[in-house]
């Protein structure tokens, strides 16, 4: 596999624009080593959730089969760099965690196109899209979180659509708000906004026993760029050299989605698991649906893993 290009197809690539077009395609531009060659357009009436059942169905499905998921944010040079930094004591023990973040969608006015978001039936909404490889990303730097308190809220429940004003109907949670204790003990603090008039923004503040980091950026960590500060907020740390392969794409969307294309490859070619695959999926499914169980009763809930 190493002498030719590794194929790749792509299921749901719009003729009006979309993910596809703007980010997957120039990323696989990028990479040396994968190339494009197959083509299937799709719709957004055809979106269905996959949820925490579906997810272990795929993964038992799949069986010893290479598998490979769509969280790009983990392949983040920056993000790589800040597990290292933690792993290696830069704060010291983790003390605790808060993730500030706020989303423009899920309250602005929405495009036809994107009206599905607005159901959560249809399981493409701000938990899955925004709060997921959000909480991805933290749970990369400091663990996995093992339990959970939530409250989530539809605060606005009709939306204008932007095309001519007329309000839809939007099911959907503007509102969540998580708290819990990740798996060495640190208390864990998140809160996400939809709507946000401001702007989208992210931040994450890691308090430890040596020392502090702060991580904000002007959009979501996994698509676009974030600053680091430590000693306290004041600093700003620079990302050392080794993380990045794609320096050329550094601030657009395609950067992260380079790095996840070459993990792939790089996956393939020498049978290491650096990219996530579908126990990962599983793993990301237990925390949103535990979340989704919390602030449905009321009640804390334990995040068990368990063997597939």
């Amino acid at each position: 596999m190493a002498d030719r290009p590794i194929g790749v197809g792509i299921v749901g690539l719009s003729a009006t624009g979309g993910w596809a077009a703007a980010a997957h395609l120039p990323a696989l531009a990028a990479v040396e080593g994968v190339e494009l060659r197959a083509l299937v357009t799709g719709s957004p009436d055809s979106a269905r959730a996959t949820d925490l059942r579906e997810a272990e169905e795929l993964q038992r499905a799949a069986g010893d089969t290479q598998t490979f998921i769509g969280l790009q944010g983990r392949s983040s040079p920056t993000f790589r760099w800040l597990r290292d930094l933690v792993a290696q004591g830069y704060v010291g023990e983790v003390l605790s965690a808060t993730v500030v973040a706020s989303s423009t969608e899920w309250g602005s006015p929405v495009a036809p196109r994107g009206v599905y978001t607005l159901d959560r039936t249809l399981g493409a909404t701000m938990l899955t899209i925004a709060f997921g490889p959000a909480i991805d990303l933290v749970s990369m730097v400091l663990g996995e979180p093992r339990e959970v308190v939530a409250t989530t809220a539809t605060r606005r429940r009709q939306v204008p659509l932007a095309t001519t004003g007329q309000l839809v109907p939007m099911t959907a949670e503007d509102q969540i708000a998580v708290s819990g204790t990740l798996a060495g003990g640190a208390v864990l603090s998140v809160h996400h906004r939809g709507g946000a008039t401001s702007g989208a923004g992210f931040s994450l503040l890691i308090d430890g026993t040596e020392g502090r980091l702060e991580i904000t950026g002007a959009e979501f960590p996994h698509l676009g760029p974030v600053v680091v500060r430590g000693a306290g907020g004041h600093d700003r740390l620079v990302l050392p050299d080794g993380y990045d392969a794609y320096p050329q794409l550094a601030g657009t969307h395609v950067h992260t989605l380079a790095h996840a294309y070459a993990a792939i490859r790089d996956d393939l070619i020498h049978g290491t698991s650096t990219a996530p695959d579908f126990a990962h999926a599983v793993r990301r499914h237990r925390l949103l649906d535990a979340i989704t169980r919390s602030a449905d009763t009321g009640r804390r809930v334990t995040i068990h893993e368990t063997t597939q």
